[in-house]
């Protein structure tokens, strides 16, 4: 029983739904780029190597909270005693290892982007998550070098790195709210976030004003001739539920963030739909 708690703890640690869904992302970054079907091998690859290495990140990052999760978030792997501290690490560079692996057989754009990403998530923790905007601005980067990183991958960045942009604004926003809803235990552990550093409400601000910058600027692919005209469309119900979500978190915190997430995998499919217009010639 002890053993079956251990491997569920670990699968936990990777939060494998953000893991496969950043992997998801890479290979949207690669589709929008135009090169995922002409060059299947490196944008597998490369969605593999940013499932790892985002499982990965996510089971240090529990490695260093171990402490601040036992307040904020009691139920995780470490706090309740599924996987020690050390069994976290461990599986950590595990899946780091993984990373590297894939990524060798990449371009060396995508391999300098896969570097700055594994230092970035190592580093997070110990030295940007306490910064006030920092440790969001670091997060939002790497949530939006998804896109980036499977358009390297093929050898094409000028459309993924608008998406690049739009993707960081807006995950820089639902950091902002993640922040608000862990305030307590932030605070106990001595960080220094944005919301403590400034303020809850004006943190909040901060974030919905990135969020409609994000929103404003959406139909730029679409003017750049990346996306399709359906793109215009299909990525106004995504940037309705994102404004929503953001105007809830002023109240409730913990349903903006998730709000927001759904209108982020919105915006996703509105990138997927808008490439798929220019392939079809619709």
């Amino acid at each position: 029983m002890a053993g079956s708690e251990t491997v569920r703890g670990l699968f936990e640690l990777t939060r494998p739904v953000n893991a496969v869904a950043a992997g998801v992302l890479t290979l949207i970054g690669a589709f929008v780029a135009g090169g995922l079907f002409d060059g299947p091998v490196p944008a597998l690859a490369a969605a593999g190597a940013t499932v790892f290495a985002t499982g990965a990140g996510n089971a240090i990052n529990d490695y260093f909270d171990r402490e601040i999760d036992r307040i904020n978030q009691p139920g995780r792997p470490i706090p309740r005693g599924a996987v020690s501290p050390r069994g976290a690490l461990g599986f950590s560079v595990g899946l780091f290892a993984g990373a590297v692996a894939l990524v060798l057989v990449l371009p060396p754009l995508a391999i300098t982007i896969a570097i700055v990403n594994l230092l970035l998530l190592v580093a997070y923790t110990q030295l940007f998550k306490g910064l006030p905007g920092v440790g969001n601005a670091v997060v939002a980067a790497l949530g939006g070098s998804t896109f980036l990183f499977g358009g390297a991958a093929v050898g094409n960045v000028t459309a993924p790195g608008v998406l690049f942009v739009l993707a960081a604004l807006s995950t820089f926003t639902r950091e902002v709210i993640k922040d608000v809803e862990d305030l307590a235990g932030d605070r106990e552990e001595g960080l220094n976030t944005l919301p403590i550093a400034v303020g809850a409400r004006p943190a909040l601000w901060i974030g919905a004003a990135c969020l409609v910058l994000a929103v404003l600027a959406s139909p730029v692919p679409y003017l750049l001739g990346a996306l399709g005209p359906v793109y215009l469309l299909a990525v106004l119900p995504a940037n309705a539920v994102m404004l929503w979500a953001a105007s809830v978190s002023f109240d409730d915190p913990t349903t903006g963030q998730e709000r927001l997430k759904y209108g982020m995998f919105l915006a996703a499919g509105a990138f997927v739909i808008g490439r798929a217009a220019i392939v079809l010639g619709a």
